[in-house]
Formats: C-alpha cells, structure tokens, sequence
C-alpha cells in the first residue's frame, strides 16, 4: 500500500470524516478526532520504516478549544483490519460511533 493512499483509503471507510489534505477530521460538539500518516523513524536505521496511523484525541474544554487529550499510533499491514482497529480505539475513547456521527 503506498504511503500517500492509507489515507485515502480510510477516508473511504469512514464517511463522515473530512478531509484536510494533510489529515482526516471527524468532529462533535465535545470531541475531535484526527487521523494523520505518522512514519516511526528511528536514529541508525536505514530501512524505511512502513507508515502508522496517528489517531489523535481532543476533547472540547469549557471555553470552547480542543485539548488534545491523548494518541495512538496503529500500524497494521490489512487496510480493513487497521480501519476496524482504529474505529474500535475511537469509539471508545470518546464513546461514541464515528460511522455515524463522532
């Protein structure tokens, strides 16, 4: 799967979330949620490492800003497998099903 299409890819899977270019949005009135291609690079290696999955979570303060709460980065060599984990991890994160609505 080359680099520039996973995302892609799972802008298919999820269709309520937006696309940014750089990064898929899906976003409520108490939570957002973004996904961005994320390459673990490590110093003294020089393979190329397969690209990840960061899936950031904020949560909406009083004031109205989002506050990035926490991360995880998924890195799973089947498409629908790395969507259904991703899926699973925001849904209960934020407690709610982004297939509808996040």
């Amino acid at each position: 799967m080359a680099n520039s299409d996973i995302l892609r890819l799972l802008y298919d899977y999820f269709p309520t979330a937006v696309n940014t270019g750089q990064c898929l949005v899906f976003i409520s009135e108490d939570w957002k949620v973004e996904l961005w291609e994320y390459r673990n690079t490590s110093f003294g290696l020089t393979k190329h490492t397969t690209p990840a999955i960061r899936v950031k979570i904020f949560k909406k303060t009083l004031n109205g800003d989002f506050v990035q709460g926490h991360y995880q980065d998924f890195q799973l060599d089947s498409l629908n497998e790395l969507a259904q984990q991703i899926e699973r991890y925001i849904q209960f994160a934020v407690g709610q099903n982004i297939r509808e609505n996040v």
